[in-house]
């Protein structure tokens, strides 16, 4: 049997890839990732006959837990909450970087999953994402392998219209949000409504402590009105890039050299049918 650091080594990144999803923020699923490891020296491994399921049993129970626990924050939280960005420069990436960016862990997919519960959440992701067999499912999230199969049936079907484009070329999408840029710093109104979908919705994520749109903004029109009077009032030394941003294409916006925000956008038919604003400067910490 291999030793904890071993074990650490090679179920880090697949534990951190289920935590990220089901938290949406990064040091909340690097601690249960932490607490799930300690968990199993207490537990002694020895006594464990299948240490990945020990692990991805013990670590999505305690994600359920977790979010059960921060829903009251959430549903107090001022604005729409958005999941916390991880943005990437450097070509040389541990494995855990690599989950990130070759995975689905887009912004958009770690919003989708707000609109559900936390068992929902937890067999969505094992099934659908990560391909586990429902045995396997229902071992760990405690439930019945029928009725792990309807949850996930009927969450496929909630979520079948919201779910975004297969990931496309990060090319095509760095082109996209190129045209998409020029087109507001132009104030090219016809474009912009182009590359929108008409009933795309605008997500921003001040957390109450920076201005930022407190309910989300409905229908192209109403995007484009928002970006562009958002665009207007920019100071002098605002300036924007386009980076690496959970494996997708996206927009980092400075002020000076300090991080404005974070923004990102979910295709659907290969049109922009969402828009994600991250402003809360908590989750701008690691940016």
């Amino acid at each position: 049997m291999m030793d904890t650091q071993q074990l650490y080594v090679t179920y880090k990144p697949l534990l951190f890839s289920i935590a990220y999803r089901m938290l949406g923020t990064v040091a909340d699923a690097e601690d249960i990732v932490q607490d799930t490891f300690l968990s199993l020296e207490r537990f002694q491994k020895k006594n464990v006959e299948n240490i990945k399921a020990w692990l991805c049993k013990t670590l999505t129970n305690c994600c359920i837990d977790f979010l059960r626990s921060a829903r009251k924050k959430r549903e107090v939280y001022v604005g729409p909450w958005l999941p916390e960005p991880v943005v990437f420069r450097d070509e040389q990436l541990g494995p855990m970087e690599q989950v990130i960016r070759q995975d689905q862990l887009s912004i958009a997919m770690l919003a989708l999953m707000e609109s559900l519960s936390p068992v929902e959440r937890a067999i969505f992701i094992l099934r659908e994402v990560l391909d586990f067999e429902y045995d396997e499912i229902a071992e760990i999230t405690g439930k019945e392998t029928v009725n792990c199969r309807k949850i996930f049936s009927r969450v496929k079907q909630k979520l079948s219209k919201e779910l975004p484009d297969k990931r496309i070329d990060y090319e095509q999408q760095r082109m996209l949000l190129e045209s998409f840029l020029q087109a507001i710093h132009t104030e090219d109104s016809a474009t912009l409504l182009e590359l929108l979908s008409p009933d795309v919705v605008l997500y921003s994520d001040g957390g109450g402590k920076v201005k930022a749109a407190l309910r989300p903004i409905l229908s192209s029109e109403r995007v484009v009105a928002f970006l562009l009077g958002v665009t207007r009032k920019q100071s002098t030394d605002y300036r924007v890039e386009i980076a690496n941003v959970n494996g997708e294409a996206g927009i980092i916006a400075y002020e000076g050299n300090e991080v404005y925000g974070i923004n990102t956008i979910k295709l659907v038919d290969g049109k922009i049918a969402a828009v994600y604003i991250i402003r809360n400067p908590d989750k701008l910490k690691n940016v």
